[in-house]
């Protein structure tokens, strides 16, 4: 058997083929949603996935407002920020967050399980999360994915 034969295909930029996917978000746990969508936007479930490039799809999640959380998070998950002067850090709750913005919690979920790189800054704008279930990426010719078909 001839072990030379066998090379590792990297993919390129000209190789890459991306697609449009639809996620449902309705009675979605947030983080396995979250850690999902995070594989789709890096690639990972291609068999050509490179992790130096971006090589995932564009992630359209609708029904934001309908996600939810196990146990106690909503009230007892605490998110912290800071404006960058004294006194000035700031604690939210996905509660107060959700009430706000439904949106934002997703996609904070999402980025957070992205790489802290400028790729990761990247692959973040591959994703678009909206709170109903219309979109405005009807040109772009999505298709509805199933989140359970991928492993």
């Amino acid at each position: 058997m001839d072990t030379l034969s066998f090379k590792t295909e990297s993919a390129t930029q000209a190789t890459i083929q991306k697609e449009w996917l639809v996620i449902d978000a309705t009675d979605k746990v947030l983080g396995r949603l979250g850690s999902e969508v995070a594989k789709l936007l890096r690639g990972k479930h291609k068999p050509n996935y490179t992790p130096n490039l971006d090589c995932g799809d564009n992630v359209i999640i609708v029904n934001a407002d309908k996600v939810k959380l196990t146990g106690k998070k909503w009230d007892d998950r605490v998110f912290f920020y800071h404006s960058g002067y004294p006194g000035g850090q700031r604690e939210v709750t996905p509660a107060m967050l959700f009430a706000k913005s439904p949106e934002r919690l997703v996609h904070r979920t999402v980025k957070g399980m992205l790489p802290k790189t400028k790729l990761g800054n990247k692959l973040i704008t591959n994703l678009f999360v909206y709170t109903g279930p219309e979109h405005k990426h009807e040109a772009q010719q999505p298709r509805a994915f199933d989140l359970n078909t991928i492993k």
